[in-house]
């Protein structure tokens, strides 16, 4: 039985070699094809994450696009009228000079007239938007006017403006045509 035992073992031990042997390569190449497979996956895993990323930044990228392009149309509804509106000033300002100005005996019922006609103009820059900067008595702002002189002033503080020599206007939030001012400033001191 010794003897019967060695050779068990011994055919033991060749059968594992023997599946190894027989069955060890194909083991070995299924194990190859599974990595290959596992890379492949990891691989395409990798590609299908870089494509969310990019169809998300895409995304983001034509969502910011549409608000600029809506933002864009709003600013041009909105500010139409400006080019026109600056053209249309130099002729408001003219007009209220000449009817500050007018000669006496002129017909009432005329300067009335013509009045009416500039205050609907008026109005109807008013309808899209544009507004006189009023300037007189408030502190000076560089945003709103320019001042071409300056006046000492022991009544008003430092940088008030103190007349308008030319209306500003503005149209919503910006600014079409700055006053045109003379500020104050404390009178210069005697040493």
């Amino acid at each position: 039985m010794a003897t019967k035992r060695n050779s068990d073992h011994e055919q033991d031990d060749q059968e594992p070699k023997d599946e190894a042997g027989q069955q060890g390569q194909p083991a070995a190449a299924e194990d190859g094809e599974a990595d290959q497979s596992d890379q492949r996956w990891q691989e395409l895993a990798t590609q299908l994450e870089e494509a969310r990323a990019r169809h998300l930044r895409l995304a983001a990228d034509f969502e910011n696009y549409k608000k600029r392009a809506r933002q864009e149309q709003l600013d041009t509804m909105q500010y139409a009228a400006a080019t026109l509106a600056e053209r249309l000033l130099p002729v408001l300002d003219d007009a209220q000079r000449a009817l500050e100005h007018a000669p006496e005996g002129t017909d009432q019922g005329w300067l009335r007239g013509v009045r009416l006609t500039f205050q609907h103009l008026e109005e109807a820059l008013a309808s899209v938007g544009v507004q006189p900067i009023e300037a007189v008595g408030r502190p000076f702002d560089p945003k709103l006017d320019e001042a071409i002189g300056s006046e000492e002033s022991e009544e008003h503080p430092d940088d008030t403006v103190l007349a308008e020599l030319r209306r500003g206007y503005r149209m919503h939030d910006r600014v079409l045509r700055p006053a045109l001012v003379k500020v104050s400033r404390r009178p210069a001191r005697e040493n």
